[in-house]
Order: C-alpha cells, then sequence, then structure tokens
C-alpha cells in the first residue's frame, strides 16, 4: 500500500465507521498530508513505517517555530495519533511512534458567556421588529439560550423534531447522534406563538423550524449573524455567537445548581471532562468576588 493510498483509506475508515463530518475528514487529511511533506523533504527515504519518536518530535518544534500555538499542536499530534493506531489495527505498524512523544502543555481558556442580566435586557428590554422575522429572531435567541444547542443543530431542526405537548426538542448533533432536550413554558409559548405567525403570514410548506420569507431554511451563516446582530445590542464581548449562548446555558445551569452529568447530558458531551470547564468558571465567579470582597484582598 502507498501512502497514499494508506491516508486515503484511513479518511474513508472515519468517514464510513466513525460517521466524521466532512469538515473533521478534510482536518484529518490536512494534518497528516503536511506531515507527510515534512517527513520525506527531511528524509526522501523515510516511510508511515519508519517513522520514529525524534521526527515526530522535529515536526513538533517545526510547528512551534512557525507560529503553531500549542493547543492546534497538541490537536495535529492526536491526530497523527489516531491514524497510527488505525496503522496498528491494520497491522501496517508493528509500533506507535507518537505514544512516547510528549504533549504540549495547553492553558483552557475559560468560555465566554453573558450576565444574567444582559440576557434579561436582551429578551425582556430590546425591542425586536413586529413582524415574522422579528419574532422568529427573538425565538431564536430564547432557544439557543433555554437549550444550549449548537448552530448546527439549530439549523437542521425541523418541526417534527418538536412536541410542545410534552416540552421536548430533538435534535441530531455530532457523528448523528441523538439526543432529547427538554424545555419550559416560556419557550413553549414562543414556539407555538412563532408557528402561528408563520401559518398566517407566510403560509409556508417547509418542514424547516426557521425559514426565510420563501420558506428557505435558515442556514448556519445566517443563524450566527442574526445572533450577533442582537447580542451586539447588550454585549461588548468580543465573540458574540450561538455558541457563547450555549455557554450562557451551562454556565446558568451549574451556577443554579444543575448537576454535571446532566449538563453533560444537555449539551451533548462524550466527555465529562469537556463539561467540567464550566465549573472552573463558576469558581472563577466565586474568586473574583472573593477578591473584590474581602477586605484583605483590597
Amino acid at each position: 500500500m502507498s501512502d497514499k493510498s494508506l491516508i486515503q483509506s484511513f479518511l474513508e475508515y472515519l468517514t464510513a465507521e466513525k460517521g466524521y463530518s466532512p469538515l473533521t475528514i478534510r482536518t484529518y487529511e490536512l494534518v497528516l498530508r503536511g506531515f507527510e511533506q515534512y517527513f520525506q523533504h527531511l528524509d526522501a527515504g523515510l516511510t508511515w513505517e519508519t517513522i520514529d519518536r525524534d521526527v515526530i518530535r522535529g515536526w513538533i518544534v517545526e510547528l512551534g517555530e512557525d507560529g503553531t500555538d500549542n493547543r492546534t499542536v497538541k490537536k495535529n499530534l492526536s491526530s497523527l495519533s489516531s491514524f497510527y493506531r488505525y496503522l496498528l489495527r491494520m497491522n501496517i505498524v508493528g509500533a506507535d511512534p507518537t505514544h512516547l512523544v510528549p504533549r504540549p502543555k495547553t492553558h483552557k481558556k475559560l468560555p465566554q458567556f453573558l450576565r444574567a442580566n444582559e440576557m434579561n435586557r436582551l429578551l425582556d428590554d430590546i425591542s425586536f421588529e413586529d413582524n415574522f422575522e422579528g419574532c422568529r429572531d427573538r425565538l431564536i435567541l430564547l432557544l439557543f439560550y433555554s437549550t444550549g444547542i449548537r448552530v448546527s443543530e439549530c439549523e437542521g431542526l425541523n418541526l417534527s423534531n418538536i412536541s410542545l405537548t410534552s416540552g421536548e426538542l430533538k435534535v441530531l448533533g455530532k457523528r448523528n447522534k441523538e439526543r432529547i432536550i427538554p424545555f419550559g413554558a416560556e419557550l413553549q409559548h414562543e414556539i407555538a406563538d412563532y408557528l402561528k405567525l408563520r401559518r398566517d403570514q407566510l403560509r409556508v410548506s417547509s418542514d424547516a423550524l426557521f425559514t426565510d420569507a420563501e420558506g428557505n431554511r435558515l442556514t448556519s451563516g445566517k443563524l450566527r449573524e442574526i445572533v450577533k446582530f442582537h447580542l451586539s445590542k447588550v454585549s461588548t464581548l468580543q465573540k458574540r455567537t450561538p455558541h457563547v449562548l450555549r455557554h450562557t446555558f451551562a454556565t446558568v445551569m451549574i451556577n443554579n445548581g444543575a448537576d454535571i452529568r446532566a449538563v453533560q447530558e444537555l449539551l451533548g458531551h462524550e466527555s465529562l471532562s469537556t463539561t467540567e470547564i464550566y465549573t472552573h468558571v463558576t469558581f472563577k465567579e466565586l474568586r473574583d468576588e472573593y477578591e473584590k470582597a474581602h477586605p484583605r484582598e483590597q
């Protein structure tokens, strides 16, 4: 098997067996092709089977010298490790040379989120246009804040995914994993009002939950544009995206005593460690308040 077919075989495996998205597949390919170019330039006689950890360490050093941050280097190394695990499984190599390569240390960035007063201003005080678009935009914001769904999940929502009777939302998350998210009376009423307005004013037949005036499903790009426009009215955060509302949802849940495993389930996180970042946010809030209030910290 040639190096080219090894990579292609791995990418096909990620698509067929793992169900990774085209964007994720493309990321893996760029990393592997980049590393392949590096070691072939280093020594034309090197192959995936003869690579050792010193070659990989040299690649990491070069990435750092080129300005690649540690977080990205760590992700690249993880992609390379996944590839070598695949080669081991296929009995193409006898050992994984990435195994003993130390991972670069990274510091977790605390997620940005909106304060409760900012969300209250947005949903209670800011005026939305008195038409279909205004009603729709407010519902989009409330939905992100009330459920913590991803923008891609919001884009894919259909009318059939929503049960107003039971107050439940069915979303298709990463790797095509389905999950059910409960929601409360406020969102229930807002969805009902929006659907009635859409039926009365637009008479569109689309199954998509969020559409434009012609009945076309709103894309992730359009959803981001709507969120950014309205968050700009209440927040000075550099990022004003649907993901900030997802962070806000998670932070609010943790701050109000929700079990972290319940929040993990609601967000669709595979690993609990991903959700635990929100407990760090909560602790930082406590520390900030302590340092502002304690007399010895003045």
